[in-house]
């Protein structure tokens, strides 16, 4: 099995989870054999050592091939990577995006007219679009999200596949185009919605593309039962076109390491804060049951390690709140800082208002540390051996906080029973379903 599949962060390259998720399902795949061409947006600026082959458009117009190697060089031994050349340049009106379109077109000589067909109606929607303009989003999101369309079909006419994997609706676009200039069936996978990420006022722009990639996926993968029942409210997605298919993760080394070089004394207990510090992932109502743990107890760290649209609101909130001192902000972590904030944690809280999986939780309980999650979780589905409550009940949650940091025997049951239970979620398992997935969509092209 062959697959192109089209992400727009991979690690070391990443923002959050959707990074994650693609580099573990993309490994566990590659075990199975499953040969991947990945298409990323961003250029490889320098010649960091990697464990996989990376290749970008200009090489392979010449056909050579650029391969960096490392002692885990087998890593993802199926997997080559194409990295699209930026800056690319803007398609300024519908008019000049369509030409472009249809010169990567003339490429492909052997068109299907059902293809063709298929590739008219897809031109039709995206100059309309185009005359639409970004909306609140910058207009350089917007056209990056198109310029990476047209390069991946470029990409793509050079390629041999059977299928198109598409991650989260800034790749949508592109795997609509490579599915009507190939033929190839297309598979969207759903890993977030504008729904979670903007409540009920959501980018119309947005959820326009959303609901385009998932009607015109032969297959969508919804990465929690959660984000199946958006998907068919919310979106029209027939509930027999969706497979649900959880995250999963990989084991580490969970040995514990000192904390007072950050500032943290031996004695004060550390719960932590992990992703980004948007609407979507609640941290108003992590400082909010702070306040009240600490008012109960003293020797209490707040650790939130993470970046986003509301990080001044939060810091000048925990401010206000008199806690600032008490509250450690680190700012976005990635690789070993992860790991090493996760070994110095007593315990971690994921308050999402709307979280359609959460990966951050199972690498917690694979660090040993006991995890309070918000009920309003996809990955709420799949744990028993976490504490769970409502995102807003911030009385509740700081209830669970104490109890788990003052009471020894509780904490080491949802350690060591979480720890035993995250061994069952990994990579191997969400892997051989969406092989599954791509056997049934390439019978039926068939």
């Amino acid at each position: 099995m062959k697959v192109f599949m089209l992400g727009w962060e991979f690690p070391p390259y990443i923002s959050g989870g959707l990074g994650t998720a693609c580099h573990g399902l993309t490994k566990a795949l590659s075990d199975l054999g499953v040969k991947i061409t990945f298409v990323l947006p961003k250029p490889i600026e320098t010649q960091t050592p990697t464990h996989v082959q990376m290749l970008t458009p200009q090489h392979c117009r010449a056909s050579k091939t650029v391969t960096q190697t490392t002692e885990t060089s087998q890593e993802l031994k199926n997997v080559q990577f194409h990295t699209v050349s930026s800056p690319l340049q803007p398609y300024t009106t519908p008019q000049q995006y369509q030409k472009r379109l249809e010169e990567i077109i003339r490429q492909k000589q052997l068109l299907s007219s059902q293809s063709q067909q298929m590739l008219d109606q897809w031109l039709e929607q995206e100059i309309e679009g185009l005359s639409v303009g970004p909306g609140q989003y910058s207009g350089d999101m917007y056209t990056e999200v198109h310029r990476y369309a047209a390069a991946a079909v470029r990409l793509a006419l050079q390629q041999e596949f059977d299928v198109i994997h598409a991650h989260d609706w800034m790749t949508y676009p592109a795997g609509i185009a490579v599915a009507a200039v190939t033929g190839k069936p297309l598979v969207v996978h759903v890993h977030s919605t504008e729904f979670d990420r903007s409540g009920e006022h959501v980018n119309q722009m947005i959820y326009d593309i959303e609901r385009r990639g998932i009607h015109a996926a032969a297959k969508v993968i919804a990465v929690s039962y959660l984000t199946r029942n958006i998907l068919m409210t919310r979106y029209g997605a027939l509930g027999e076109k969706i497979e649900v298919i959880y995250n999963g993760v990989e084991p580490e080394d969970s040995n514990r390491i000192s904390a007072q070089q950050v500032g943290i004394r031996s004695d004060e207990k550390i719960v932590l804060f992990l992703g980004r510090i948007t609407m979507q992932k609640g941290p108003e109502y992590f400082l909010m049951a702070a306040r009240k743990v600490l008012e109960e107890m003293e020797n209490v760290k707040f650790v939130m390690a993470g970046s986003g649209d509301m990080m001044h609101r939060i810091i000048e909130m925990a401010a206000q709140m008199g806690i600032g001192h008490k509250v450690l902000f680190t700012g976005f972590l990635r690789g070993e800082d992860v790991n090493r904030v996760y070994q110095m944690a007593d315990l971690y809280v994921m308050p999402s208002v709307s979280e359609p999986f959460g990966i951050a939780p199972l690498e917690a309980l694979n660090h040993d540390v006991p995890v309070i999650i918000s009920k309003q979780s996809g990955v709420a589905e799949v744990l028993t051996h976490v504490l769970k409550v409502d995102f807003w009940d911030i009385q509740e949650m700081a209830n669970k906080i104490i109890a788990v940091l003052k009471y020894p025997p509780l904490q080491m049951t949802l350690r060591e029973h979480g720890n035993f239970e995250v061994r069952k979620l990994k990579w191997s398992g969400a892997a051989k379903k969406c092989l599954k997935v791509y056997q049934e969509v390439t019978q039926v092209a068939v």
